[in-house]
């Protein structure tokens, strides 16, 4: 593992291995590793010749700066988490390395109906600033792969957008969402749960998973109101539960047999926010 906290080192190194012709795999991170970063991890090491995980905690992606202050991090278990997996280089940047003339949350890509929905509506200008770093990250590194998660749905459909808007060459490669044996989704924020929910954060997905059975059962609209109404009587905060069409994230009103909704939520944990997904085929 070779450690970089300069653009210009990390592009040195880069430029002599893609001399050598070396494939190119990329993982950016806010750190607070876990499981399911490790994943992401271990399939770009098995599908390229080197991996570059960058570590940082975006300030411009943060609405508050409460959250921003309270992100976990935790740099030295990073780094020995990092020094089990494969070929890899690792980008620990600064603010002023990533942002030498002070962060900006400035529009780089035209993001549509994806900066007005879902999370968008809950945190605006959010998403604004996920494309100024990743935009910002994939200009210094040049990936031939970037890898992502799926729980960050929404995310992963805004960086698909920012690859075509700037005609990258970059192919994005989206990973399932791993979760721990109740079936949380993991987060970095998980850490955070207080004893009392986190042993009741696996009802999220429960009810998921309830909404895609039901689809061929009952309406879109009150499946999330019956899943809303279920969370906020198990001791959640929803901001939203809904069922939409996966390319697009637009809403439906109804499924049709052969296409495939995302079902997504937000909620509130007492302090913190978790986010969850699943895909739902539609085969009735």
């Amino acid at each position: 593992m070779r450690l970089f906290k300069t653009i210009g080192h990390l592009q040195a190194f880069l430029k002599q291995a893609k001399t050598k012709g070396a494939r190119i795999g990329f993982v950016p991170t806010m750190g607070a590793l876990h499981e399911g970063h490790l994943e992401l991890i271990r399939r770009a090491a098995s599908e390229n010749d080197l991996t570059v995980c960058s570590i940082y905690v975006n300030p411009t992606q943060f609405n508050e700066l409460s959250d921003l202050e309270k992100y976990p991090r935790t740099p030295e278990k990073d780094i020995f988490l990092l020094r089990e997996v494969g070929s890899l280089a690792v980008f620990f940047p600064t603010d002023a390395e990533i942002y030498p003339e002070g962060p900006t949350k400035a529009p780089l890509v035209d993001l549509g109906h994806l900066n007005e929905v879902q999370e968008a509506r809950f945190r605006p200008g959010h998403f604004d600033g996920v494309v100024q770093v990743v935009a910002r990250l994939l200009n210094l590194v040049q990936p031939d792969l970037l890898y992502m998660g799926q729980k960050d749905y929404q995310q992963v459909l805004v960086i698909r957008r920012l690859l075509e808007q700037q005609s990258l060459s970059t192919q994005l490669v989206v990973c399932p969402i791993v979760r721990e044996k109740d079936g949380l989704a993991m987060s970095s924020r998980n850490v955070r749960l207080d004893p009392g929910y986190r042993q009741k954060a696996s009802f999220i997905y429960e009810c998921l998973q309830e909404a895609a059975a039901l689809l061929d059962q009952k309406p879109i609209a009150t499946i999330q109101q019956n899943a809303l109404d279920k969370l906020t009587a198990a001791g959640f905060r929803p901001e939203y539960f809904e069922i939409a069409a996966h390319d697009t994230l637009l809403p439906l009103a109804s499924v049709q047999t052969g296409t495939t909704a995302v079902i997504t939520t937000a909620v509130w944990a007492g302090e913190v926010r978790l986010i969850d997904n699943c895909l739902a085929p539609i085969n009735f």
